[in-house]
This record gives C-alpha cells, structure tokens and sequence, in this order.
C-alpha cells in the first residue's frame, strides 16, 4: 500500500530527530498549503504556489513574521527534504519574512529573587536552577537524574541547541535541594515500577540498543509530571518530564505577583544570568 505524502513527511521528520513540536508545526503548515490549493499535489506547485499561499498568510491572515517563517520552513522541508525538488533557481529565500529584532529583557538581582520567591515547590527549585546556571528551558526540563554530578558539582548538558555537550557549575545553594529532589524522583519511580510502569522517553536508538535502561533510576526525569501520560508517538504509557507551557504559566503567574512590569519568559533568566556575571567581572 502507497504511503499517504503526511506519513512520509512524519518519517522524514523522525529521521532527522526533530522535536515532536516541530513534528506537529511542519504537518500542520503542510496540510494547510495543500487544503488552500484545492489539494493540489506538492510536485505539481512550486514557487508561484508557495509565494501566493505565504501572501494570503501574511495579509489575509496577518500572521506575525515569525508564524509565517514557521510555514515558509515547513514547506521548504517538504520540497528540499521530502520530495527532493531542486529549489535553487526559486530564489525561495526571498520569501522569509523580516523578523523584528528585540532586544532581551534583563531582570535586577532583586527581580530574580522576587519572582523566584513568589514560586513554590518544584517550579521554584526549577527557576532557581535555571537562573543559577544559565539554562534554556528545554535543557532544565529535559536533565536527567545522570546529569548531576555531585562529586564534582557539575551539571551535564547534552545536546543542547548548538548540539554540543558542557558542563556547568552545579550552584551550591541548591546542591541539598537538588538531592531532596533526586530522592523524591526516586520513590515515585520505584511506585511506578511496582504499578507495571517506569519507562522513559530514551533519545535516538539508545531505546533499541540498551532494552532495559528506560526503566533504570539514572535515565528518569529530574522534574517529572504529576502523572503519567501516553506518548504521543509510541502510545506508551510514561512518566515525562514537566511540560514547557505549565512552566511558563508559572513564570508568568509568579511575575505578576512580584508587580514586575516587564516581559518575563522562561530565556529571561538565562540574559540576566549572562548579565549579572559581566557585571561581577566574569569573562563568559
């Protein structure tokens, strides 16, 4: 049976290990250009299709320039990666919408503590990791129980946006915390291993090549979910790690609180870290 062109793009996409959230965005797009020609194959559009589906977009639907770079990617994937159409005579780049450049927000010290202070429990533990090492938000979400390295103080990073590995100062401050943490990690995988579960979303072929280690303590998440959940991809049933938005909403919850009058996201912390160690006089 001949596969459907959205399966195989799916395929594609897993190939090349993208995020499930870029699996989801790149498919929607996808479908969105085909339905708005009528369900016109791909192989039979081209340029002049993409740029009248990137107008309308753009002037019908007055997307923001990043939402109409997430389709323009989308469909140069499908062209480029999937149906292997040579697109160098499309002058296609032209198309990228112009992205505004903003300049970062920086929180004050007492900013950071009072924000940090108007969160409780795990979330608190989290913001204050992410402040006191400079972490994206997927790289503190995404650490496991092996990534923290007490012996030496150490926070290991491993593929991380630049997809290069580094170690980082585990801060001192939150070294008891973290173990108190490490420990309740610990109870709640072994009920999950009583309860016929404690599986892991393992990355690339490690799940095939080591059968048991997405049971094993050392690969659980260092903030896990409340409850468990089926994954989107394997149907399996696991423990995940906490999710982005439900951070976010924390963030944002606990900077109202603190009447902070600026646009506070999870990459905030990460500028005012950078920030507060030039002005300490540390070369980063």
């Amino acid at each position: 049976m001949k596969k459907k062109l959205l399966d195989i793009v799916r395929d594609k996409i897993r190939v090349k290990h993208y995020s499930l959230s870029t699996e989801r965005t790149y498919l929607f797009w996808i479908k969105h250009y085909i339905f708005f020609h009528d369900k016109k194959h791909p192989v039979e559009m081209g340029k002049s299709e993409i740029e009248k589906f990137l107008t309308y977009l753009a002037v019908k639907k007055r997307v923001s320039p990043t939402t109409q770079n997430q389709a323009f990617s989308a469909l140069l994937f499908l062209y480029r990666d999937v149906l292997g159409i040579d697109m160098s005579e499309w002058n296609i780049q032209s198309l990228r919408a112009q992205e505004r450049k903003r300049i970062p927000v920086v929180l004050t010290r007492e900013e950071v503590q009072k924000i940090i202070l108007n969160t409780s429990g795990i979330y608190n533990l989290i913001i204050s990791l992410m402040y006191g090492c400079g972490l994206r938000m997927n790289e503190v979400l995404n650490l496991r129980i092996k990534d923290l390295d007490f012996r030496y103080d150490k926070v290991y990073i491993w593929d991380s946006k630049s997809l290069s590995d580094r170690t980082l100062p585990l801060p001192a401050k939150l070294k008891q915390r973290l173990q108190v943490q490490i420990e309740i990690v610990e109870q709640t995988h072994k009920m999950d291993l009583a309860g016929g579960y404690g599986a892991v979303y393992l990355p690339y072929a490690l799940e095939q090549k080591y059968k048991n280690a997405k049971k094993e303590f050392k690969w659980q998440y260092l903030f896990p979910m409340n409850n468990l959940s089926k994954d989107p991809r394997s149907q399996e049933i696991r423990r995940h790690h906490i999710l982005p938005q439900t951070l976010s909403r924390n963030i944002k919850s606990a900077t109202k609180k603190s009447n902070i009058n600026k646009r506070v996201t999870s990459h905030t912390f990460r500028h005012s870290y950078a920030t507060h160690l030039l002005q300490s006089g540390i070369d980063i």
